[in-house]
C-alpha cells in the first residue's frame, strides 16, 4: 500500500504543477504584487526574499502557490523573467519583456513602476467597457423576467375566464396562450431546450474555429457604434504597450512582437504581423504600417505622428500621446455606446412587454359582453 501511494505522489505532483502553470489570476492581484515588489526592491530587499515575503502575505489560493513557485525558482538561480515565463496565463509577454529589459539595465524597481501604471490603465479600460455593457444585459434580463411573468402567471388566469365562457380568444392572445402551453408542457419544453442547447453548442464550436473567430472579429470592429469602441480599446492597448516597452528600453522589433500577440482581433493581429515582418526587413515603422494589410484601421494622423516620432527620435513619447488620445476617445465611445443602447433597449423591451400587454387587454374589452351572457 505504501509503495502504491509512493508511486501515485509524483503523478499527483505533476498534475498539480500542470494545473498551476495553466491557471489565471485577477488583475488586482497582479497589480498588488507588482507594486509591492517595486517598493521592496527600492528598499534594498533581495529579489528572492521579496517574492517570498509577498507570497507569505498573499491570501491562500492559486496566486500564493504561484509566488512560492517563483520564489523557489529564484532561489535555485533562475532569473525573474525565466521564473515568470513558466506562468504564461498570469504574466503576459509584455510583462516578461519589461522584466527582461529591467534585468539587463539594472532598473527593475523603476520598470515595475511602469508596469504598475500600465496594469492600472488596463484594469480601468476593462472596467469602463464592462460598465458600458452592464445596462443592456440588465434590460435583457428584465425583459425575460417580465415576459415569463406574463406567460406563466397572468395569461393563464385570463385563459380560464374565456374557456369557462366558451368564447374564442383574439388571434394575438391565442398565439400567446398556445406558446405558454407549449412552454408548460414538459416534453415540448425539453425539446425546445435541447434545440437551444444544440444551437448554442454549434455557435460556440463555430466561433472556436478560425473562420468563426474571424467573422466575430469582423463584426466587432464593423458594427455601428460598438465597432468604434472596440477599435479604440485595441488602439489604446497597442499604443500603451509600445510606449511602455520603448520607454523601458525594449527594442522596436521585440515591442512589435508583443503588440502583435496582445491583439485579440484577427484583423489587427494580421496588421501588426505584417508590420513586424516589414520592420524586420528594414522598413521604417510608419512605412511598414502604411503598407500592411488593413492599414485603413489606423488613421492617417496616427501614421503622421509616428513618422514624426521616428524622425525626431521620440517614438516612445509619441506613442504615449497616441495612447492618451485613444484613451480619451475610448471614454467618449463608451458614453456614445451607453447613450445609444439605453433608448434602444427601452424600445425593444417596450415592444415585447407592450405586445403581451395588448394581447391581454384585447379580451378585457369583451369581458363585460361575456359576463352579460
Amino acid at each position: 500500500m505504501t509503495e502504491l501511494l509512493g508511486s501515485l505522489l509524483p503523478i499527483k505532483s505533476e498534475l498539480s504543477a500542470g494545473w498551476l502553470h495553466s491557471s489565471k489570476v485577477k488583475q488586482s492581484e497582479l497589480l498588488l504584487f507588482t507594486s509591492q515588489l517595486s517598493v521592496m526592491l527600492s528598499s534594498g530587499v533581495i529579489l528572492s526574499e521579496a517574492v517570498e515575503a509577498i507570497a507569505a502575505r498573499t491570501k491562500d489560493g492559486v496566486f500564493q502557490s504561484i509566488l512560492f513557485d517563483i520564489s523557489d525558482s529564484l532561489q535555485n538561480g533562475e532569473s525573474l523573467s525565466v521564473s515568470l515565463s513558466a506562468f504564461p496565463k498570469v504574466f503576459t509577454p509584455m510583462f516578461i519583456g519589461i522584466v527582461e529589459a529591467s534585468e539587463a539595465s539594472g532598473r527593475m524597481s523603476e520598470m515595475l513602476d511602469v508596469l504598475q501604471k500600465y496594469i492600472e490603465s488596463e484594469v480601468e479600460t476593462k472596467r469602463q467597457i464592462k460598465g458600458a455593457l452592464v445596462y443592456p444585459i440588465i434590460m435583457m434580463v428584465m425583459a425575460v423576467i417580465a415576459t415569463t411573468t406574463f406567460l406563466f402567471f397572468v395569461l393563464p388566469k385570463f385563459t380560464k375566464i374565456y374557456e369557462s365562457r366558451g368564447r374564442a380568444l383574439p388571434v394575438l392572445t391565442q398565439l400567446l396562450v398556445n406558446f405558454s402551453k407549449l412552454l408548460s408542457d414538459f416534453w415540448s419544453a425539453s425539446l425546445i431546450l435541447a434545440v437551444m442547447a444544440v444551437f448554442g453548442g454549434a455557435v460556440f464550436y463555430a466561433l472556436s474555429t478560425p473562420g468563426g473567430r474571424k467573422m466575430l472579429d469582423y463584426l466587432k470592429i464593423h458594427t455601428p457604434v460598438l465597432g468604434t469602441m472596440f477599435i479604440d480599446a485595441i488602439m489604446t492597448r497597442s499604443a500603451r504597450i509600445m510606449a511602455t516597452m520603448l520607454g523601458s528600453g525594449v527594442t522596436l522589433l521585440d515591442t512589435l512582437h508583443i503588440v502583435q500577440n496582445a491583439c485579440d482581433n484577427e484583423y489587427f493581429y494580421r496588421f501588426w504581423s505584417e508590420t513586424c515582418d516589414r520592420v524586420e526587413a528594414g522598413f521604417q515603422l510608419s512605412e511598414a504600417m502604411s503598407l500592411a494589410s488593413y492599414s485603413g484601421l489606423i488613421p492617417p494622423a496616427v501614421l503622421q505622428m509616428i513618422r514624426a516620432g521616428e524622425k525626431g527620435g521620440t517614438l516612445g513619447p509619441v506613442c504615449e500621446k497616441i495612447s492618451d488620445f485613444y484613451d480619451k476617445k475610448l471614454k467618449n465611445s463608451i458614453k456614445v455606446v451607453t447613450t445609444t443602447i439605453e433608448p434602444l433597449m427601452i424600445i425593444i423591451m417596450g415592444c415585447i412587454v407592450g405586445t403581451i400587454a395588448i394581447a391581454l387587454l384585447l379580451p378585457i374589452f369583451r369581458i363585460s359582453t361575456l359576463l352579460s351572457h
